[in-house]
């Protein structure tokens, strides 16, 4: 899984690959319906971690709180998870979502401040929503 590839000790996330990156070219491949859409194909490829760190993201942008500059930064990190042209190609199997992955994970940095239980319980709640009850096991 996606969630578990970052997660491992003989793997670094190298955040200087996005410092050369647009992202403002990704924030207009943002909407709601595009992520869903996005969420609703990739579901089983994407990896569990990676839709919950999204699904996070996704509900820190709806707090009145959520100041413009971390929204950004979230639409942002969501637009370039749902384009499918991004430095690795989404289809290219657990690879293609590795920098998406790496998109997303900086972004929660940026909004770890927003992330509370409540965020957490949302995000829990949409996946049980796609996946049932069992598959939240993975996430705890």
């Amino acid at each position: 899984m996606i969630g578990n590839f970052f997660n491992k000790k003989d793997i670094e996330f190298d955040e200087s690959k996005f410092d050369d990156i647009d992202m403002d070219k990704y924030s207009e491949k943002y909407s709601e319906s595009a992520l869903w859409d996005k969420i609703k194909g990739t579901i089983k490829s994407v990896g569990i971690e990676l839709l919950y760190n999204a699904l996070q993201l996704y509900y820190v942008t709806k707090r009145p709180d959520c100041p413009p500059h971390v929204k950004a930064g979230i639409i942002a990190a969501l637009g370039y998870f749902i384009s499918p042209l991004d430095l690795i190609p989404d289809m290219i199997p657990v690879a293609g979502f590795a920098d998406d992955g790496g998109a997303i994970l900086l972004a929660l940095a940026h909004a770890r401040t927003y992330i509370d239980d409540d965020i957490r319980q949302q995000a829990k709640n949409t996946i049980k929503g796609f996946l049932g009850d069992d598959i939240l096991d993975e996430l705890d």
